[in-house]
């Protein structure tokens, strides 16, 4: 019988590589905990029609990308393929917006049905954070200064901001018709993705990655010529915000992020580390998306991470190794019956004391067994044989060094650790 194996872009992650996931949760709870925003959990499982309305029918993570099927209730459900959509049916539903502004964050898996390659997987995993109930301009500077820092204190190099202002719906509506028009007569010019979203998503051929296609949009009509003096005002306060705060940017014009929900500010942090998949964080301004899921108007901004690819990145820096698996402070070595009946009281005092200990289970010979101690990296073993354990005593033995071994109680063994650390 064929061993089974896991689906195409749903990757297990292994023993060896979940500390290094750890410290990126870690570092980003820190940040999170320092600037107020409090952490919210929402399903894997959603009804469909939350993404459809939040992210947009023509958008290519709903039209193509969701993981979507009927329920033994004949309810089409999707597991989520992004986070905001979720957090902001949480607070509608449970009336957090009704308590005043909120500050969230969230993390886990998504999922999109997309070609597996380094750093993007079909289940793949999101840290983001959401201001809702926030307008003024200086909490879309505080949500890229939370980010930024983040990243700077995992030890991301090569970061760049890139900055774009989408301006208010009224900018894009009066932008959308002059760029279709525009797409129009020059579509036998663009690619066959491009032809396809003149109709669907028309700002989203902006950000085209084709280059017979970026070539030819250098011509077409900017979004700047079509905003507001109140959209250009407060794009300059941000830009201000983020000179103040000594965080460098570049202006991208044909930012658009690949979602409907998106106005005003749009941003991406990438990494010159990455190569192509350069995109380590992106967000913006989403504020008629509390309202188009049925609240109140609410004006916010959120961004989203993804770690793998911070991960992956981190792999490949030196900063992983500050990350490594820490050797425990003891292993415990025993055999015989009674020897081995007082291995696991022993190693439960020192973890109590909030020492790392690991037990050799194997019953194996004392030999084999210090064998695996060596490996382990600990700098000392508790040996337990039948005659220490009649007697009530722990043998202390350095593994790193050449000291003499020591007969001593599990309390005095505890004191000499503790003195050693």
């Amino acid at each position: 019988m064929q061993p089974l194996q896991s689906l195409r872009g749903m990757v297990d992650l292994l023993p060896e590589h979940t500390p290094l996931w750890q410290h990126v949760e870690a570092t980003a709870a820190a940040h999170f905990r320092r600037a107020a925003i409090r952490e919210i959990r929402t399903p894997l499982l959603e009804v469909t029609e939350l993404f459809a309305r939040g992210i947009g029918e023509a958008t290519d993570v709903v039209g193509k990308e969701m993981y979507t099927f009927l329920d033994r209730g004949e309810r089409s459900c999707t597991l989520r393929p992004e986070g905001t959509a979720s957090v902001v049916r949480a607070a509608i539903q449970h009336g957090l917006l009704s308590q005043g502004p909120q500050r969230l964050w969230y993390g886990g898996p998504m999922f999109r049905y997309e070609r597996p390659q380094a750093g993007r997987q079909r289940q793949f995993h999101q840290i983001g954070l959401e201001l809702l109930g926030f307008a003024d301009p200086r909490s879309d500077v505080e949500a890229i200064a939370i980010a930024w820092d983040l990243l700077a204190d995992l030890g991301v190099g090569g970061l760049a901001l890139e900055l774009n202002t989408l301006g208010s719906p009224d900018d894009r509506a009066r932008y959308r018709a002059e760029l279709v028009a525009w797409l129009e007569a020059h579509r036998d010019q663009l690619d066959a993705d491009s032809q396809q979203r003149i109709s669907t998503n028309p700002l989203r051929v902006l950000d085209s990655k084709h280059p017979a296609t970026q070539e030819l949009l250098e011509g077409a009509p900017s979004l700047a010529d079509a905003l507001s003096g109140e959209s250009h005002e407060r794009f300059s306060q941000v830009r201000q915000g983020l000179e103040a705060l000594g965080i460098p940017f570049t202006l991208n014009p044909r930012l658009v992020r690949g979602l409907d929900y998106y106005s005003h500010t749009a941003f991406e942090i990438t990494s010159s580390q990455l190569g192509a998949q350069a995109t380590v964080c992106g967000g913006g301004r989403y504020d008629g998306l509390v309202q188009q899921l049925g609240g109140a108007p609410t004006p916010a901004i959120g961004w989203a991470m993804g770690m793998e690819r911070l991960v992956l990145l981190l792999q490949r820096s030196a900063e992983a190794a500050s990350a490594s698996v820490a050797p425990p402070d003891l292993y415990v070595v025993s055999r015989g019956v009674q020897a081995e009946a007082l291995a696991l009281p022993l190693a439960r005092l020192c973890r109590q004391a909030g020492l790392v200990v690991e037990i050799d289970p194997s019953g194996a010979a004392f030999s084999k067994q210090f064998r695996r101690a060596d490996r382990s990296g600990a700098p000392h073993a508790a040996v337990i044989g039948d005659e220490e354990a009649a007697a009530g005593v722990v043998i202390l033995r350095e593994l790193r060094g050449d000291g003499a071994d020591r007969r001593l109680s599990p309390e005095q063994l505890l004191a000499a650790l503790r003195e050693g650390r």
